[in-house]
């Protein structure tokens, strides 16, 4: 098998393209899923239930994270990256056939556990294939997967449904998913990894004696609630308070998007050119409570134009620390725990999002989105003396 060095360069960012591309239709059924409300509706449905049904792929991957992480562990990354999309290929197609909502929501439920294969497959193929001064870059990118999907999503879905109906536009994931399993089947190629030197010839467990990875997974669950707050709520502050039609606001929501895909690269460069993940993920911590203290303030006072200069600033910080949280637990971690461990992170920001939007939610609407904002800010504060040092090699 051939070593990090002696990889081609092209092999090398050939297997993050399919990286991306599997992240970005685990992203689609996921995401993009809930685009699927105008169309279930439209067939009579109840809001409330077509709601549960849309959520149903983020269930299935909030439940199975972990689990996929062990078996990347044990079995490697090519198998996972063709397996689990293969199940999301074969959930949908079967979702697009049956008029039972109770099958169609259990078909969803098992598209989302595949969608969660690719979490921390992708990533470990990442860690695993370019080496420590590229990995911030390359996982920086790996991060855009996410919009990317999202976007894909929010275009094709409801375009699709509109002009041919609910099964149809059920089948949009199912067939990228399908494009992405075969392409990783051809493609990915495991990396290799060290003999285990633990006692006995097992990997040791870096969760034993130091709580390094656990405050990295407790900082970037804190530092989700800014994220997910504005993720959630920028577009309806833009619209009520701010004034702004729809389309506009959602135009300004979309370019934040963008330019915060830009700020996930930017900061896996950073972290490449200083050496560390975590001393740049401190910054960012910081950034995170500056900018959201600012957009708090700006909005309490309605000055509005500062408010969306903030928003904009606060958008892009907040989704930058994802990339580099993530690249840490994987080298942190080791080729024999990293899939557990990017598990485990992954599920309890995926947790701490599904908690922001009642909560939060029901904060708006008794204090306003300011209160949400200072909240949020503070909540990012206590992220900052978490964030542990570079462990010595």
């Amino acid at each position: 098998m051939a070593t990090v060095t002696q990889i081609d360069s092209s092999k090398r960012w050939a297997m993050l393209a399919l990286g991306v591309f599997a992240q970005a239709s685990s992203a689609v059924f996921v995401h993009g899923t809930p685009f699927l409300l105008p169309a279930l509706t439209d067939r009579g449905l109840p809001l409330a239930t077509a709601g549960l049904l849309v959520s149903m792929p983020t269930i299935g991957l909030v439940c199975t994270l972990i689990a996929w992480g062990y078996v990347v562990d044990r079995i490697g990354e090519r198998k996972v990256l063709v397996a689990g999309p293969a199940l999301m290929l074969v959930a949908g197609v079967a979702a697009a056939t049956v008029s039972d909502y109770a099958t169609l929501g259990v078909l969803l439920f098992l598209g989302g556990m595949g969608a969660a294969s690719t979490n921390g497959a992708s990533g470990r193929v990442i860690v695993g294939w370019f080496p420590p001064e590229r990995r911030g870059l390359a996982m920086g990118i790996r991060q855009t997967a996410q919009p990317l999907g999202v976007g894909i999503g929010a275009l094709s879905i409801p375009t699709v449904a509109a002009a041919h109906g609910f099964s149809t536009a059920v089948l949009v994931p199912a067939l990228m998913a399908g494009v992405a399993a075969i392409s990783c089947l051809i493609g990915i190629v495991d990396p290799p990894r060290p003999e285990a030197a633990g006692a006995q010839g097992k990997p040791a467990n870096p969760y034993r004696g130091d709580s390094t990875l656990w405050r990295i997974h407790v900082v970037s669950v804190l530092l989700v609630f800014p994220q997910a707050t504005l993720w959630t709520f920028a577009l309806l502050w833009l619209h009520r308070d701010v004034g702004w039609s729809l389309p506009v606001a959602g135009a300004v929501v979309t370019g934040t998007q963008i330019l915060g895909a830009g700020g996930r690269i930017g900061a896996g460069i950073w972290s490449d050119r200083v050496g560390s993940r975590l001393r740049p993920l401190r910054t960012v911590a910081i950034a995170a409570v500056i900018s959201m203290s600012a957009l708090a303030f700006t909005a309490w006072m309605g000055w509005w134009w500062l408010a969306i200069a903030a928003l904009i600033v606060a958008c892009v910080i907040t989704v930058t620390d994802n990339g580099l949280a993530f690249t840490a637990v994987a080298e942190i971690a080791g080729p024999y725990w990293s899939g557990r461990g990017l598990g485990i992170q992954n599920t309890g920001q995926n947790l701490t999002m599904a908690m922001v939007a009642p909560t939060f939610g029901a904060l708006i609407t008794v204090a306003g989105f300011p209160a949400a904002y200072l909240l949020a800010a503070v909540i990012a504060m206590a992220a900052i003396p978490l964030v542990p040092t570079d462990p010595k090699n």
